[in-house]
């Protein structure tokens, strides 16, 4: 999938941006005081498949979050900072990866250029991430609302107090709850810079429906090639956001690792118990990273051609299923059979 060109910088050894891969990130959502929670999550995290970690510093206590997770986890690790500028040094000088800010409020000149200095000095870059929520308040009533072009105007009166500072490992997030001023802001800021860009649909709400915005909002310019890094804001177990953003990686052709499982919506023609067995199949394969396209299909009308045009699939009938691996039928099996004959096919590939 083409995407926009531009810049490129590195947390850690994660590229982003300058035409690597679109890459997953998440934040802890332990309070940070609760270090040995916080490592856990991390952990977690980390097996799910998360790429960047994120991690609130609300507090000097909190900086020694910074290297007890560095230890207990190997992706790069960012620190999210607001106000004080000295928690920004403090987590630079533990070893964070890349700090998350905005220049605007940590503070006068003097404190802009301190951190600045701090992440020249070991190849830290920041993001400079703007919400719906935070903006100043002259652009507020200039715009009268949180409209694209107020967010991105935001964004890059801050793009440009760090290249006064002569620093351009710069990653922008521009986002919104809203979907359409999320899309709108983030097209905006494509053709105004050349720096890495962060999607995300911010408060994104609940599970289903954030993931529902997450999937309009971060599809659609992923679609556009505009993008080089993710997070899907969930209110829920942040484990679900990695799922989640593999899915919406996989579903625009970003990513090809993993199981693509097409399946029908069934139908009165329907007569085996394809719901559950498409969720069968789709909880069991979970976890394979076989880049394979794997048809779950209902009747004889569209069952057999789908499951042929995909890698493997099955197309079910009267209590039984026909199998098909690489268009050819390899035979019909009992339903009560069909999931582990299909998985062992799988496993075979």
């Amino acid at each position: 999938m083409p995407l926009r060109v531009c810049r490129q910088v590195k947390a850690g050894g994660v590229p982003i941006g300058g035409g690597a891969p679109v890459t997953i990130q998440s934040m802890l959502s332990c309070p940070a005081a609760d270090v040995p929670g916080s490592i856990r999550q991390a952990a977690a995290l980390e097996r799910a498949g998360c790429e960047i970690l994120r991690a609130a510093v609300p507090d000097m206590e909190a900086v020694r979050l910074v290297g007890a997770i560095k230890e207990a986890v190997s992706i790069p690790l960012v620190a999210d900072i607001h106000f004080d500028y000295r928690l920004a040094l403090e987590c630079v000088a533990a070893g964070v990866d890349k700090v998350r800010i905005n220049p605007g409020n940590i503070g006068d000149k003097s404190r802009v250029r301190a951190v600045v200095k701090a992440c020249k000095a070991k190849n830290i870059p920041i993001r400079i991430g703007v919400n719906g929520g935070s903006l100043e308040k002259e652009i507020l009533e200039k715009y009268g609302a949180p409209t694209a072009e107020a967010l991105v105007e935001s964004a890059m009166r801050h793009v440009s107090i760090l290249e006064k500072n002569d620093f351009y490992d710069i990653v922008l997030s521009i986002k919104s709850s809203d979907v359409q001023t999320t899309v709108e802001a983030y097209r905006l800021a494509a053709q105004r810079c050349d720096y890495p860009l962060h999607l995300g649909v911010t408060e994104a709400g609940t599970e289903r429906m954030g993931l529902i915005k997450s999937a309009a909002g971060i599809g659609s310019l992923l679609l556009d090639g505009i993008g080089d890094t993710i997070r899907v804001s969930l209110t829920a177990d942040p484990v679900r956001e990695i799922a989640a953003a593999k899915d919406i990686l996989k579903a625009v052709g970003a990513r090809d690792e993993g199981v693509r499982i097409v399946s029908c919506p069934t139908c009165g023609r329907t007569s085996i118990d394809l719901i559950a067995l498409a969720g069968q199949v789709e909880e069991r394969l979970r976890n394979c990273q076989k880049p394979i396209t794997v048809a779950v299909m209902g009747c004889a009308v569209n069952g057999p051609g789908e499951a042929r045009e995909a890698d493997i699939g099955i197309a079910g009938g009267a209590g039984d299923a026909l199998l098909f691996k690489k268009g050819k039928t390899l035979g019909k099996f009992p339903e009560r059979d069909i999931l582990n004959v299909l998985l062992a096919e799988i496993e075979k590939m």
